[in-house]
């Protein structure tokens, strides 16, 4: 092989003749943290806005004069393109260097974010959306790698609690910093906020972040079939796990169409990535025990994170009639509680086993959602502080583990690859466990309403005494007996239907809950990690 050649795979990369070299010596260690927290200051805000707009849909969907079927795109084509684009960022990093991807994604991020400000139909705002989830989507799995590659000790495990806090923190504060900024500005600046940081983080990396070098000539000979395989099973399986609920899944042909293509498509790039030299995603990685624990972990954290952030809004505007910024001001506390657990857990951190941290933080997500499964037609912020704490706690105390766990003892070269890999799978989990949650919710909440029906007969003293007052208080307004007995029957479905919906609430958090009970027993089949002792450099 010439010295030029791209290597098959990234396990085959040859040793350094010349011993481990740091990436980073040309750095201090206050340039470094800068570069780390500018880095994270992109993904942050990448991650921020994917649940930013769920709080002001209605508002976009008013301004630009859409329904409520075309304003959920909003918020779908920023999920399909961010999904699509992060298992990609491995090979991207590579071909233009950590440093020109992570510059180009933030300055490409503030365009797109600039041009979803000024959309003038809800068609413009669809296709900027998406433009801006597929440019934002490369920084996410960035930021990870260079943890790894920065840090090291005790300071590499503080970095991962970062990175971990902040990948769960950004989705939870979404509703409520968005609920807060419609109802103090305008929807417009849901994307316009993203200007100032975005122009920072795009001119302070390229001066910062040179841990690695372009090379063009992995352009040459790379699996573009393999690329457009893996686009269209993700794309296709988004746009599945997304309308499914709405379009009655398979009861829809174009539901059908895309699922069968998803499934294809998958399965053809699965063997396309094992049969081709130069691979755009590294399979072979889950060959390690670790690396596949660990991205299934990640898969149900994404269920728990993204699920729970779309119950309890859906929940609050559904049955309690809030709006955005009551939304947000009663998720709040969920943020509150994990910003508060991070230094706890950097302390233990580096004190007690990694797997017992994430065992207790699994543990406290199934908790939050036993607490969560009594719910009431009344419950508000004061109510859902309990749960919404023991989320926060358990998000922070599951996911930054994770995070060192699965990555932390891969070599340097494999990081850019497994880390794509490894946040795909948080997104997956949570476009699934959003699918799920809403396919649960339109079942049961029919269930429900047929079961409290069934006690609302002639033979319910209560009913009868309910429907003669509201039908009196009515009829006091002058409204004619039969048009007050009417009123009085769709306030009595109004009522029934608002507490099915309830009960449907806490059906779908008792599902949650098993989901994380049973990850929490398969912890201790992950190995403790010894992390490289010194980063290596980067081949090319």
């Amino acid at each position: 092989m010439s010295a030029t050649a791209a290597p098959a795979r990234p396990a085959a990369l040859p040793a350094n003749p010349s011993g481990p070299v740091d990436p980073t010596a040309h750095l201090t260690h206050g340039q470094k943290i800068l570069a780390f927290a500018t880095m994270c200051v992109g993904m942050f805000v990448a991650l921020l806005d994917i649940q930013i707009v769920s709080a002001s849909l209605r508002d976009i969907g008013g301004g630009l004069s859409a329904g409520a079927d075309e304003t959920v795109w909003v918020q779908t084509s920023y999920l399909i393109a961010e999904i699509i684009v992060i298992p990609l960022s491995g090979w991207l990093a590579r071909v233009l260097s950590t440093r020109w991807l992570f510059a180009a994604s933030a300055a490409g991020f503030t365009v797109a974010s600039m041009l979803c400000g000024l959309a003038w139909n809800i068609e413009s705002m669809i296709a900027f959306r998406a433009l801006q989830g597929f440019l934002g989507g490369s920084m996410i799995p960035l930021v990870f790698m260079t943890a790894f590659v920065f840090f090291a000790g005790k300071q590499r495990v503080i970095a991962a609690a970062t990175v971990g806090g902040l990948a769960s923190l950004a989705p939870t504060l979404g509703p409520t910093i968005g609920g807060w900024i419609t109802d103090h500005f305008s929807w417009h600046w849901l994307f316009f906020v993203n200007l100032v940081p975005g122009l920072f983080v795009t001119f302070v990396v390229p001066a910062l972040v040179r841990i690695d070098r372009p090379n063009l000539a992995l352009l040459r000979g790379a699996d573009y079939l393999g690329m457009a395989l893996l686009a269209m099973a993700l794309g296709c399986l988004e746009y599945t796990l997304e309308e499914g609920p709405r379009l009655d899944w398979f009861g829809d042909q174009v539901i059908v169409a895309t699922a069968w293509i998803s499934g294809l498509a998958g399965i053809a790039f699965i063997w396309r990535s094992l049969t081709h030299p130069q691979p755009v995603v590294d399979l072979t990685a889950l060959r390690d025990r670790n690396f596949a624990l660990g991205c299934f972990f990640s898969f149900v954290t994404g269920i728990g994170i993204f699920a729970t952030i779309y119950l309890t809004p859906l929940f609050l505007g559904r049955v309690r009639g809030f709006s955005a910024l009551q939304i947000g001001l009663a998720v709040f506390s969920t943020g509150v509680f994990q910003l508060m657990s991070i230094p706890l857990y950097s302390y233990l951190a580096n004190r007690v086993d990694l797997r017992w941290l994430m065992m207790f933080g699994l543990a406290c997500f199934a908790l939050s959602m036993y607490e969560f499964a009594p719910i009431t037609h009344d419950w508000g912020a004061a109510q859902l502080m309990l749960p919404q704490a023991l989320r926060g706690m358990g998000q922070q105390f599951a996911v930054a583990p994770t995070v060192t766990l699965t990555l932390g003892g891969l070599a340097p070269e494999r990081l850019k690859f497994a880390s794509g890999l490894f946040n795909l799978m948080r997104n997956l989990g949570g476009a699934l466990g959003i699918a799920g949650c809403a396919t649960i919710l339109n079942d049961r909440t029919n269930y429900h309403f047929h079961r409290l029906a069934d006690h609302l007969n002639t033979g319910n003293e209560t009913m009868n005494g309910m429907l003669a007052g509201v039908a009196g208080n009515l009829a006091a307004y002058g409204l004619d007996p039969a048009t007050a007995q009417a009123g009085a029957l769709r306030q009595l479905w109004t009522l029934t239907m608002r507490e099915a919906q309830t009960l449907t609430f806490g059906d779908v958090f008792l599902v949650i809950m098993v989901c994380f009970i049973l990850t929490t027993a398969m912890v201790p089949l992950m190995r403790k990690v010894q992390p490289p002792k010194a980063p290596s450099a980067d081949a090319h």
